[in-house]
């Protein structure tokens, strides 16, 4: 998984009834745009992240 700095990331619930979850990558702590990534979700809470494979990058402007 490679992100950069505005990219998002979209987790997806793992369980039923809990829903996808959206974050801003606001800082990329790995090599070459690897995890693990400083994040921001929409609440406004804040965190490090290394993402799982129940994780989505969009890429910031290409309309990924």
């Amino acid at each position: 998984m490679q992100a950069s700095v505005g990219d998002r990331l979209l987790i997806h619930g793992r369980i039923v009834g809990q829903h996808d979850r959206t974050a801003e990558v606001i800082e990329v702590l790995g090599a070459n745009g690897t995890p693990p990534y400083r994040v921001r979700f929409d609440d406004g809470h804040e965190t490090l992240m290394s993402p799982g494979p129940d994780t989505v990058v969009r890429h910031f402007g290409t309309g990924e």
